[in-house]
């Protein structure tokens, strides 16, 4: 990934802009990455993927038939013998 200070990437923004299209543009301040330029494709393939994540809720959340549907859920027989795994 091309790094470039923000005084510089500033000052020729043009530039930097074109190499994003090939790769990510990593701006530093203080010797620290701040911000990456990508390109568009890059973006859409980004929120592409984002959308795809699952996403942690809170109990608090969740509805009371979901959480009676998790405290109700049981564990196949077969894989019983992982429970012996939790005892060692």
């Amino acid at each position: 990934m091309l790094e470039a200070p923000a005084t510089e990437f500033t000052k020729r923004f043009a530039r930097y802009r074109e190499a994003a299209h090939r790769a990510p543009v990593a701006v530093t301040h203080h010797g620290r990455i701040t911000e990456v330029l990508i390109s568009k494709a890059d973006f859409d393939d980004y929120m592409r993927l984002k959308s795809l994540a699952t996403r942690a809720l809170w109990a608090h959340e969740l509805s009371a038939e979901t959480l009676q549907a998790l405290a109700d859920a049981r564990v196949d027989p077969r894989h019983d013998l992982l429970d012996g795994l939790l005892d060692e």
